[in-house]
């Protein structure tokens, strides 16, 4: 069993609890003093971090959302001066409801150190050639897997998502061993790969890593069996470090939380109570080692069942289930994330009024499509079908481009669909 920090990742549960109670003390203790947010929520329930005097304390504590997270755009809820700042990102490409992150130097030393844990897991080493085809830009994800693989010593191949054509040549000519991507993008490759008459055989790589959009076990058997290699799911999100929150070992029963860097409970999105292992519920995050941006309880929207048995990899830190499904009306379709306000003000934008609308996620040939469903009202019939299919061009083209992908437009008849039903995502994944 490969291992990138053993005494970590194997350390007893009695010492890692009192690792985690150490942190979140210093945590708190730093929030309080310099986010007025959190200051606020604390004396609003007559709480001081001093209080604080064991892990149990911590649900007494209210919960963190990303509208919270929003309202202090941009650096509000930063606990250290701008200056000590190295890094900023966002959520999202779009500034709808935008956060920035910050990144102190250890933040990004963290970052590396969780990231490492998580390639050297699955055998990557200094010997490997790691691919990374997802997306580089303000979005943090990418960055974190090209820190742990270059901590390892691996060489690294910051290609991006799209042309897929060019990617497997790349991945043939360089060498690659190692491919992090979206499942979409695997998939894609796969296809790219039939159309050129490659042969998978002739490649060199040995295991994929795959993240930021939901898969199942029927992708995961089909990426193996087509592309000849080990594929293992990741979990991050770009609100507490992007990749490195959560990983599957070989045993591929579960992703471990680094929990010396974060606590982790399962609550029910409903009532706020947190959950005994094994039932499902919403993960919510505290980190314990962010410097620049530090969360208490945040709520990450995901729906998950946590599991504390023996894992026989070895480590001790928790796992939780892979994420198929979420508790909220956020949509992560191709790696990007979309609720219906985004694209119900879109729709208000061009048409000067917000109509009712629904969106629907399908998945076709391994891939996700995204329709949106708008009902045809008075407003929407126009006296020339030139006119009416003018105005489905136009908002296909805002909508697409505020996605980065082509979306379905479609006009309905009144009653097709129900109103309060603004997501139907129709994906299978378990």
């Amino acid at each position: 069993m490969t291992y990138w920090n053993a005494q970590i990742e194997c350390m007893d549960r009695e010492t890692l609890s009192q690792v985690q109670l150490e942190g979140l003390q210093a945590t708190l203790n730093r929030v309080y003093k310099n986010v007025r947010h959190y200051r606020k929520l604390f004396r609003g329930i007559d709480f001081m971090p001093e209080d604080l005097t064991s892990l149990d304390m911590l649900q007494q504590l209210p919960l963190l959302t990303r509208r919270d997270l929003s309202r202090n755009y941009p650096y509000d809820m930063f606990a250290v001066p701008l200056r000590e700042v190295v890094r900023l990102h966002t959520t999202a490409f779009n500034f709808e409801q935008p956060v920035v992150i910050g990144f102190t130097a250890n933040d990004m030393a963290n970052w590396a150190e969780l990231t490492a844990r998580n390639l050297a897991g699955i055998g990557v080493t200094r010997e490997d050639v790691v691919q990374i085809a997802l997306t580089f830009g303000i979005m943090s994800g990418p960055f974190g897997i090209q820190l742990g693989a270059e901590v390892i010593g691996a060489s690294v191949i910051p290609i991006s998502a799209g042309k897929l054509r060019e990617q497997v040549k790349i991945m043939r000519d360089f060498k690659t061993s190692v491919l992090i991507s979206t499942p979409t993008v695997a998939l894609g490759l796969i296809i790219a790969m039939e159309e050129l008459d490659m042969d998978p055989h002739g490649l060199t790589l040995k295991y994929g890593v795959f993240g930021a959009e939901p898969w199942g076990e029927k992708t995961r058997q089909e990426i193996e069996s087509r592309l000849f290699i080990s594929a293992s799911d990741t979990y991050g999100l770009t609100e507490v470090f992007g990749p490195g929150v959560a990983w599957e070992c070989p045993a591929k029963k579960g992703l471990h939380i680094a929990e010396d860097h974060f606590i982790a409970e399962v609550i029910d999105p409903a009532t706020g109570e947190v959950l005994p292992p094994g039932e499902e519920g919403e993960l919510v995050i505290t980190t314990i080692g962010k410097e620049a941006f530090p969360l208490i309880r945040f709520r990450t929207g995901d729906l998950t069942r946590m599991d504390r048995t023996p894992c026989s990899c070895g480590r001790t830190h928790c796992r939780i289930s892979r994420i198929f499904k979420r508790c909220d009306d956020v949509l992560v379709v191709r790696g990007t994330s979309v609720t219906p306000d985004q694209i119900g003000r879109i729709l208000a934008r061009v048409s000067g009024e917000e109509p009712r609308f629904q969106m629907v996620v399908d998945r076709e040939e391994n891939r996700d499509q995204l329709m949106v469903a708008i009902e045809a009202t008075d407003t929407y019939f126009f006296d020339e079908m030139k006119k009416q299919r003018r105005f489905v061009e136009h908002l296909h083209r805002e909508i697409s481009e505020f996605m980065g992908w082509e979306v379905n437009i479609r006009l309905v008849e009144p009653g097709t669909f129900d109103p309060y039903q603004k997501v139907v995502d129709n994906r299978r994944f378990e």
